[in-house]
C-alpha cells in the first residue's frame, strides 16, 4: 500500500485533493477505459469522504462530487482505486484496474434517495469531459455501479440523469421504448424470448448466461439495465419495452464505436 501523500490533481475542476491510502497498482499496467459512477449511500457527504480516506476501510474512489458541485480527488487516476468491489463487465472481473470511479454524494435508496442537484450534475459532466481528454473511454463503458454489480448494487440509481451526460457527449442514452401491454417474463420462467434477451444482455456486457431460463442473475441484470436505460419502471421483469430499449442501446453503442 502506498503511504498517504499529497499529489497534484489530475483535473482543473478539482477543488481539493484529499488523499486516500486505499489504492494500488493497476493490474499489468492497464490504462483505464471505463467510468463507473456511484452514489455515496451515506447520510452526510463528509462522513462518506472520511470513510473513503480512512486506512482499513478498504474502499476508495478517484473522485467525490459533492451536492454543491465541489469535486474532491482522493486517488490519482494512474492508480487503482477500490470502488467497484466484486464486479464484472464483458468478461472482465478486475473492474478496479480498468476503470475510474466517481462517487456522487447522495444518501441513496435506503435514506430517501433525493434528486441529484443540477449543480452537482454539471460538475459530474465537467469532470467526465476532462477525463475523456486524458483517457479513451468508449460510450458503452460509461456505467453505473449497478451495471457492473447488479446482484449487489442499485447506485447511482434510476434518478441519475444519464441523458444529461449523454447530451454532453458522455455515455449512451436512447429514448426508452414505451411501456405497453405485452408478454412479460418473471423469475423462474423459461421461454426462447428469455434466451434472446440473455444473449443481448451478455452482448452488452452483463454477466448472464443464455439458457432460456429467467434466473436470479438475469433478473438482476434486467433491473440494472432498467435503472440505467428504462427508469420509469424498475422491476426486473422482462417485457417488450425492456427488449426494445435494449436493442436500441446496442445499436447506439455499435454506431458510437464504429
Amino acid at each position: 500500500m502506498v503511504r498517504v501523500a499529497e499529489f497534484h490533481a489530475d483535473s482543473v475542476v478539482v477543488a481539493e485533493v484529499r488523499p486516500s491510502p486505499n489504492h494500488g497498482e493497476r493490474k499489468d499496467g492497464v490504462k483505464p477505459d471505463m467510468l463507473v459512477l456511484h452514489y455515496t449511500g451515506m447520510p452526510e457527504a463528509e462522513a462518506a469522504l472520511k470513510h473513503l480516506c480512512t486506512s482499513g476501510s478498504e474502499v476508495s474512489a478517484h473522485y467525490v462530487v459533492l451536492e454543491d458541485g465541489r469535486i474532491i480527488q482522493c486517488v490519482p487516476e494512474a492508480r487503482r482505486a477500490w470502488h467497484a468491489g466484486a464486479a464484472s463487465w464483458a468478461g472482465e472481473t478486475d473492474i478496479n484496474s480498468c476503470s475510474i470511479g466517481i462517487e456522487v454524494a447522495n444518501p441513496g435508496h435506503d435514506l430517501g434517495y433525493p434528486d441529484f442537484p443540477r449543480r452537482q450534475i454539471a460538475a459530474v459532466t465537467a469532470l467526465c469531459r476532462g477525463i475523456f481528454t486524458r483517457h479513451r473511454i468508449p460510450a458503452g463503458r460509461v456505467l453505473g455501479h449497478s451495471d457492473v454489480a447488479p446482484a449487489r448494487k442499485r447506485d447511482p440509481g434510476e434518478k441519475f440523469p444519464w441523458r444529461i451526460l449523454h447530451d454532453s457527449g458522455i455515455g449512451l442514452w436512447v429514448k426508452p421504448a414505451r411501456i405497453a401491454p405485452g408478454p412479460i417474463y418473471v423469475l423462474g420462467e423459461s421461454n426462447p424470448a428469455i434466451e434472446e434477451a440473455q444473449v443481448l444482455l451478455a452482448k452488452f456486457g452483463y454477466g448472464v448466461t443464455p439458457s432460456g431460463y429467467l434466473d436470479g442473475a438475469t433478473r438482476d441484470a434486467v433491473a440494472a439495465f432498467q435503472r440505467h436505460f428504462r427508469p420509469a419502471r424498475v422491476d426486473g421483469v422482462f417485457d417488450p419495452s425492456t427488449l426494445a430499449t435494449l436493442k436500441a442501446v446496442l445499436a447506439a453503442r455499435d454506431a458510437a464505436e464504429a
